[in-house]
């Protein structure tokens, strides 16, 4: 099959960024940021990380997301605790606040899908889950020192 898809990214770039939006919108009154709350989830799915990891995670310089670590020490949603291995290294855990504000957060972004999906069935939501990972294995397999992985499912924002 030679059928070429036209603006992918763009379209990929569009629907993340309205998705991001409408939950920032629901969630407003916590004061987080996407990033921020993709951070949270992250820490609250798989457990405390080191910095460098959870950069990696978001894309973004180890330097901006100490910064964003920061806010959100300040804020009271996490904390950072020293590495067990490695003096030079901080593991940064969720605190109590954001454990329990993760039920909340997790009904409003299951809403924000709900609302993003209508009209798919659960054929063509899992055909679409399948293609993004897929694209995602697909470049990811080919970044330097990287090869192919299997990627769990990650639709969800907070466990």
């Amino acid at each position: 099959m030679n059928y070429r898809i036209e603006k992918l990214a763009p379209l990929l770039q569009d629907a993340s960024r309205r998705i991001w939006t409408r939950f920032e919108a629901r969630t407003a009154s916590h004061g987080l940021s996407a990033a921020q709350w993709r951070l949270l989830g992250q820490l609250l799915r798989e457990g405390p990380s080191t910095q460098t990891a959870l950069a990696a995670l978001l894309g973004v310089e180890p330097i901006s997301v100490s910064r964003l670590i920061d806010r959100m020490e300040q804020g009271g949603w996490l904390h950072r605790e020293p590495h067990p291995d490695d003096r030079r290294a901080r593991i940064v855990v969720a605190s109590d606040k954001a454990r329990q504000i993760a039920p909340e957060a997790k009904g409003i972004i299951d809403a924000v899908y709900e609302e993003a999906l209508a009209g798919l069935g659960d054929d063509a939501r899992r055909v679409l889950q399948a293609a993004l990972l897929k694209i995602t294995e697909n470049l990811k397999a080919s970044e330097p020192g990287n090869g192919p992985t299997s990627f769990a499912a990650s639709n969800e924002i907070l466990k």
